[in-house]
């Protein structure tokens, strides 16, 4: 059945201020794709970063998107948009400390793609270097009982 891409729908979004959400599946065939406004202080992927970059560079962004690309840029969240899961790399930190703890280090090793953005994108995301360290204790912790993050 005919229908527009998935990146077709994720690069209109952009240019309008909006960003995909939830995905459901409606039948064998065809799914609902919720689309939204972006929040107020919400990350952008790098992957996001690029397509936005594309459209500035083509003259197709509309203005409530340059308005979210402006807001992104003046607070910082613009430079430390966050890898997708196909590129990310987890910090050299996180897998030193994890070197520490044979029990998370196993269960470490268990862990699907998904799980491991989990810990790369609570890593990434924290604004402070506090927030950071609280983090990595709270999920090394967590792989060392066995749990996923």
């Amino acid at each position: 059945m005919p229908s527009v891409t998935w990146d077709d729908c994720v690069v209109a979004a952009i240019a309008w201020g909006w960003i995909d959400a939830v995905r459901k599946s409606l039948d064998e065939t065809s799914f609902l794709q919720r689309l939204t406004p972006r929040r107020a202080r919400s990350n952008w992927s790098q992957k996001n970063v690029q397509h936005a970059e594309r459209l500035i560079a083509q003259g197709r962004m509309q203005a409530p998107g340059l308005a979210q690309v402006a807001a992104a840029r003046s607070d910082g969240r613009w430079a430390t948009a966050y890898a997708g899961s196909a590129t990310m790399v987890i910090p050299e930190d996180f897998l030193a400390a994890l070197q520490q703890d044979p029990a998370a280090l196993a269960f470490y090793a268990t862990l699907k793609r998904q799980s491991q953005f989990a810990i790369y994108y609570r890593l990434h995301s924290a604004k402070r270097p506090e927030t950071r360290q609280k983090r990595m204790a709270e999920l090394l912790a967590k792989l060392g009982r066995g749990e996923s993050p």
